[in-house]
């Protein structure tokens, strides 16, 4: 049986960043990455933007060139996927019945698309942007569409609604909650992006719910609560992630919304680490509550946690979260978690669509979103690890600096 002294699971941003880190952190021994898809690592958010949209071809999402991998001395194993895991024997099995032995096992698989709980999720007319087969399959049935319906108000599915629209599509967003990003930001952000897709012709439905599909030669049709039917060519469907830990759970690992880690990324199975979008972890600006994040952050951050634990250089994971996302000619930057906030600050005029939403606890900033503002995002990221008291009337001044 082969084995590893470090097999990584999942040859996605956090993967690929773990085995890096490995390599940085001087370690010296056997790295194999196991990846499900048939691609080198590349990066996945693109996807949703410049990649689906043709601006921006795959070569130039590649995390790293082939040759790189082979210089470090990382065996990738691609096309492959590890099912089951044995801790106590640290063997794990892959989905063609072969075993690979690990000294330490990295566990990176991030997750699958969430699928609709209704008739129809998985006909054929219906799409998710996870991974580039799913946008290739996109973009190779654009040429044949003009109406799409977008299932998920969140940034995957606005993001997918601008590139589409942009290409001369007619969209409809439907959004289960009573606006978009309610899950992420407040609702001056939400506000704001419902009118800026409603100025570029996408129709904005929230609090509506999908009770079906069904498909023709000719179209799609979605069934909306309460009757009304939306004809579409295409149904993109964008509602979160479902963490690929069932092996690891399996085996039993704790966990439930994702695999538990500690603050160097360890599991509570021996010699097991888990990172990026599946890792569940207790987050220090999210008041200590155990989250996931999606985010590219969290995963070079957790790979370089993990990585440094096992070349025996702990440092405990302690990052300031952030993500952005770029939608038509806005750029929104946002710092920092917004969980528990108890008060809110609109800094700058939103009609000018250069603003920022700042929100605070106990008179403390937790986080920003900044849309066309690097300056505010670039001090609010240090305003908020600093974690210092904050003077409320001086944030809405959008001439006076926030340092």
């Amino acid at each position: 049986m082969e084995r590893h002294d470090v097999l990584i699971a999942g040859a996605g941003h956090a993967g690929a960043q773990a085995a890096i880190a490995l390599r940085q952190a001087g370690f010296g021994g056997s790295i194999a990455l196991v990846g499900a898809e048939p691609d080198l690592p590349y990066e996945r958010p693109p996807l949703s933007k410049e990649y689906l949209a043709g601006e921006r071809p795959f070569d130039r999402l590649l995390i790293r060139p082939a040759g790189f991998w082979e210089e470090r001395e990382v065996q990738l194993r691609l096309g492959r996927r590890i099912v089951a895991v044995d801790p106590a024997a640290r063997v794990a099995e892959l989905g063609d019945g072969e075993t690979l032995g690990y000294g330490t096992l990295i566990w990176a698989a991030g997750g699958e698309p969430r699928r609709l709980a209704c008739p129809g999720a998985e006909l054929e007319r219906v799409h998710s942007i996870r991974c580039r087969a799913d946008a290739d399959r996109i973009v190779a049935a654009l040429p044949g569409v003009q109406s799409v319906v977008v299932v998920g108000g969140g940034f995957i599915g606005l993001e997918a609604a601008a590139v589409l629209s942009k290409l001369g599509k007619t969209v409809t967003v439907l959004e289960a909650l009573d606006r978009v990003l309610a899950r992420v930001a407040g609702e001056p952000i939400s506000r704001f992006y419902e009118a800026e897709h409603r100025a570029h012709g996408v129709a904005v439905r929230t609090e509506i719910a999908v009770e079906g599909i069904s498909d023709s030669d000719s179209a799609a049709a979605v069934q909306l609560a309460g009757g009304e039917i939306l004809p579409a060519d295409m149904v993109i469907v964008g509602i979160g992630i479902v963490p690929a830990v069932g092996p690891l759970l399996a085996a039993g690992a704790e966990g439930g919304d994702g695999v538990n880690v500690d603050p160097l990324c360890r599991t509570s199975l021996p010699h097991i680490h888990a990172i990026g979008d599946c890792a569940a972890h207790e987050n220090v600006f999210a008041g200590g509550a155990r989250i996931r994040l999606e985010s590219v952050q969290n995963a070079n951050d957790q790979a370089a946690t993990a990585a440094r634990a096992v070349a025996g250089y702990p440092h405990p994971y302690a990052a300031l979260p952030w993500f952005w996302s770029n939608q038509y000619d806005l750029r929104l930057q946002t710092a920092g978690l917004s969980l528990g906030h108890d008060d809110m600050v609109v800094r700058g005029d939103p009609a000018t669509r250069a603003f920022s939403v700042l929100y605070l606890r106990e008179g403390r900033l937790i986080a920003a979103d900044c849309v066309n503002r690097v300056k505010d995002y670039v001090q609010a990221r240090k305003l908020i690890a600093a974690g210092g008291m904050t003077e409320r009337r001086s944030l809405s001044d959008p001439d006076r600096p926030l340092a």
